[in-house]
C-alpha cells in the first residue's frame, strides 16, 4: 500500500502551489482534483497582483507571494505574463482621500511603498482617467498575470518534481485512518493514503473540512469579468477604486482590456456559473467613467467562476483546529489569485516542517468559533 507523505484535495493555485513546494522538499504528494487544474477560481478571475488595499492580516502572506512572483519564470518556466504594471486605486472624494492616507501608513509599517497623489499629480501621470477623480495611490511594485497560465504551470512542474497529478479525480469523502487519512475517490474501489491532508478546494473547502468537524460557513460567490477587443496601449497600472466594486487592467501583450464589477450567479451544487446581462451592462458603463477612451471599444466576452467567500472577507489559511496533520486554505472572497503561491509555500512549510516564518495571524479558522461571553458560562467552559 503506498501512503503519500501529502495529499492535496482541489488543484487550485494555492493547491499546486503547495505541491510543488511539498515536491521541493523531498515529500512524496498526490494532488486530486475535480476537473483540470485552475478551472475555477484560479483561472476565471481578473488576474490582478496586488497588495495594495489587503487587510493586514493578508500582507505578510501577499508579500511573501510577490517575491515568488518576481522569479515565477525561474520557478515555473514561465512567467505566466507576470507584468509589474502598478496598483493605482483611486478616490472620488475627501473621505476616500483619508482612506488612502491611512491605509499608507498600514502598508509602511509592513514595509509596503505606496505614494499618494493628489488631483494635479493623477491628472498629469494618468490623463487618461475621467474627471470625477480627486486623486489615487499607487503600488508601483504590484502587476498582474494572466490566470489562466498559473495553476497549470505550477502543476507541470510539480509534476515534473515527481508530484502525482490526478485530474478528472471526485473526492467522495476522506476520513482520518491508520495511517493518517484515507480519501475515497469516486469511481475507485482503492482508497488514497496520505500522512498529511491539505484542503484547498476552493468554494468547497468548507464542505472537506466538514468531514473532520471543522465547521463553518463558506457562500459562494461570482465576480462578473469582461474583455475588450485589443486596443492602443492605454492604461499603465492596474486600476482599482477606494470602497471597490470597479477594476480594469490592459494585457501587456494583445492590448485587451479586462474589467470586472458586479456579481454573476454560481450554483455550487451543479458547478454551474454565467455572468449576467445587466451587471456586464453596468460594468462598462462604471469601466468608461473611469477610463472614457474606452465608450467606442468592443467588448468581446463576459465570464465568471465559483468562487468560495467568508462572511468577512478574509480565507481560512492554516492547521484545523481540531485534527491533526490537517491543513485548510479556502474561502478568498475574490481575491486569492495573488496570495496563491504563497499560501501554497506555507502549507507545505507547515506540513513538513510543523511551521511557518509567514504569519497567519487572523486568518485561523478558530476565528469563526464562538466562546461563551458570559463570565459563569466561560468558567462552566474552562475558558477562564
Amino acid at each position: 500500500m503506498t501512503v503519500f507523505d501529502v495529499a492535496i484535495i482541489g488543484g487550485g493555485l494555492a493547491g499546486c502551489s503547495a505541491a510543488l513546494h511539498a515536491r521541493r522538499k523531498g515529500a512524496s504528494v498526490v494532488l486530486l482534483e475535480r476537473a483540470r487544474c485552475g478551472a475555477q477560481a484560479s483561472g476565471v478571475n481578473y488576474g490582478g497582483v496586488r497588495q495594495q488595499g489587503r487587510h493586514p492580516a493578508e500582507l505578510p502572506l501577499a508579500q511573501r507571494s510577490r517575491k515568488i512572483w518576481g522569479r515565477l519564470a525561474e520557478l515555473v518556466g514561465s512567467d505566466c505574463e507576470f507584468a509589474v504594471t502598478g496598483h493605482l486605486k483611486i478616490a472620488r472624494s475627501d473621505t476616500d482621500m483619508a482612506e488612502l492616507v491611512a491605509y499608507q501608513e498600514i502598508a509602511r509599517q509592513h514595509g509596503l511603498t505606496l505614494d499618494v497623489l493628489e488631483r494635479a499629480d493623477l491628472r498629469r501621470r494618468y490623463p487618461y482617467l475621467g474627471e470625477g477623480f480627486i486623486g489615487g495611490s499607487l503600488c508601483a511594485e504590484d502587476g498582474q498575470a494572466n490566470p489562466r497560465l498559473v495553476a497549470p504551470a505550477f502543476a507541470r512542474t510539480a509534476k515534473r518534481f515527481g508530484a502525482v497529478i490526478r485530474e478528472g479525480c471526485t473526492i467522495e469523502r476522506a476520513a482520518v485512518s491508520r495511517t493518517g487519512f484515507e480519501l475515497f475517490v469516486v469511481g475507485d474501489t482503492t482508497p488514497v493514503h496520505a500522512r498529511r491532508l491539505v484542503n484547498t478546494a476552493g468554494a468547497w473547502g468548507a464542505r472537506v473540512a466538514e468531514w473532520f468537524g471543522d465547521t463553518v460557513r463558506e457562500d459562494v460567490m461570482a465576480p462578473n469579468m469582461c474583455v475588450t477587443e485589443p486596443i492602443a496601449p492605454l492604461i499603465g497600472p492596474n486600476l482599482g477604486i477606494c470602497g471597490g466594486g470597479m477594476y480594469i487592467r490592459q494585457a501587456r501583450g494583445h492590448g485587451s482590456v479586462i474589467f470586472g464589477s458586479g456579481l454573476g450567479v454560481a450554483d455550487r451544487d451543479t458547478l454551474r456559473a454565467r455572468p449576467l446581462a445587466d451587471v456586464t451592462m453596468e460594468a462598462a458603463k462604471a469601466a468608461i467613467e473611469m477610463v472614457p477612451a474606452l465608450a467606442n471599444v468592443l467588448l468581446v466576452r463576459s465570464w465568471t467562476g465559483i468562487e468560495g467567500r467568508m462572511s468577512d472577507g478574509l480565507p481560512v489559511v492554516g492547521s484545523s483546529p481540531t485534527t491533526s496533520n490537517l491543513f485548510h486554505a479556502f474561502g478568498f472572497s475574490g481575491h486569492g489569485f495573488q496570495l496563491g503561491p504563497a499560501v501554497g509555500a506555507v502549507l507545505a512549510e507547515l506540513c513538513l516542517d510543523g511551521g511557518s516564518p509567514t504569519s497567519l495571524e487572523g486568518l485561523s479558522m478558530t476565528r469563526f468559533i464562538r466562546r461563551p461571553t458570559n463570565p459563569a458560562a466561560r468558567a462552566a467552559a474552562g475558558q477562564t
